[in-house]
């Protein structure tokens, strides 16, 4: 990791207050913005301050942490009525990315272990908790990086969609992540982004990112995608995800379907970084996924230009599903699950050992 990018973190705490990256102005400014109380929380992740399932996870675990000790000195009844409100804000923020609502869970099992507590001592024991998640996302991203990097060959340039980074992380990274590790083991890589319009992830977020760490990215619109592929020049494709359902259904965002036809019509293999809290087994299929729609301002244009015909109809789904049946491997902290389907994520969360098509299973770093 390069030297500016070591010091560089999605989401921070400090002094009391939760810091995040907005990442709608990146690469044109580096600026944090500060964050008080859930309902700020809340609106830094609905209008994309923060993005990317795990992050999205993290900064929600910090945003009951903030009306915690907001109360810290309230009354037992108005505590609880009010962090019941800090927790719907935060899970009515966005439907698609199942971290949000992980987060809250495990926020809420928290809670009710420590209830007859003081609410002093409650509110300290929620902050932990919030740093916990925090630091334990980038444990469970490297070692989804170590698993990933193994299945990249030396030399290989691979495509990804969206971004799947340390800025969707609270740092390494899930599909940036396998890049990062792939590097670090000593392989030399290079990455093709798509631009993953409409918000530009890829152009914007990616492609800065990679920029930033010295790893050759090549940028690309997201219809040249399948162009590239019939010339030989996409090795694998290694996405994130922000759901999985049972099955191996994969939502990731719009436009990743696509991306995932063009590889099994090139034969060349799809991989989805995802750590297992971003696999939701209460979703059958990834018909059961809810798909969020986004403003049609999006798709007008960016920022103060707009490129749009005035009066047309928009439609703006910010997810696709891919079906199990395109995903060459899901890339998770226990190892790498070819074929996913419900049997063989059933057997990795009961910890039952499954056949050659998972990888050896490896402790955390």
């Amino acid at each position: 990791m390069s030297e500016q990018n070591q010091f560089v973190e999605t989401l921070r705490w400090r002094d009391g207050r939760l810091e995040m990256i907005d990442q709608r102005v990146l690469p044109a400014r580096f600026e944090y913005l500060a964050y008080t109380s859930a309902a700020q929380t809340a609106e830094g992740i609905r209008s994309m301050v923060v993005r990317g399932a795990p992050a999205i996870g993290c900064a929600a675990a910090y945003g009951v942490a903030l009306d915690a000790l907001r109360l810290r000195n309230a009354s037992p009844a108005d505590f609880v009525a009010e962090m019941d409100k800090a927790f719907d804000v935060l899970a009515a923020s966005r439907p698609t990315a199942v971290n949000l609502f992980w987060a809250l869970k495990r926020m809420r099992t928290v809670w009710d272990a420590v209830k007859e507590q003081s609410v002093g001592a409650i509110a300290e024991r929620l902050l932990a908790e919030a740093h916990e998640v925090t630091a334990e996302d980038i444990r469970i991203n490297r070692a989804m990086g170590a698993f990933g990097a193994e299945l990249l060959s030396d030399g290989a340039c691979v495509l990804t969609h969206c971004n799947a980074g340390s800025l969707a992380t609270a740092g390494h990274g899930t599909a940036l992540g396998v890049f990062r590790s792939a590097v670090e083991a000593g392989k030399k890589i290079s990455v093709i982004a798509d631009e993953t319009r409409p918000f530009l992830q890829g152009a914007r977020l990616t492609a800065w990112e990679m920029v930033q760490e010295k790893i050759p990215v090549t940028l690309i619109t997201d219809n040249m995608a399948g162009f590239m592929m019939s010339k030989g020049e996409i090795d694998a494709v290694v996405v994130g995800t922000d759901r999985v359902a049972a099955n191996g259904d994969v939502a990731n965002k719009i436009g990743t379907y696509m991306v995932a036809v063009l590889a099994r019509r090139h034969n060349i293999p799809f991989y989805v970084a995802c750590p297992l809290s971003t696999i939701d087994m209460g979703i059958a299929s990834g018909m059961d996924i809810p798909i969020e729609e986004r403003s049609a301002d999006e798709v007008k244009g960016f920022l103060d230009t707009l490129w749009a015909a005035e009066g047309v109809k928009i439609r703006n789904p910010a997810f696709d599903v891919t079906p199990a049946e395109l995903v060459t491997g899901l890339i998770t902290e226990k190892g790498v699950i070819l074929q996913p389907n419900r049997e063989k994520l059933v057997s990795l969360f009961s910890g039952n050992q499954l056949d050659d098509t998972i990888l050896e299973p490896r402790g955390l770093s």
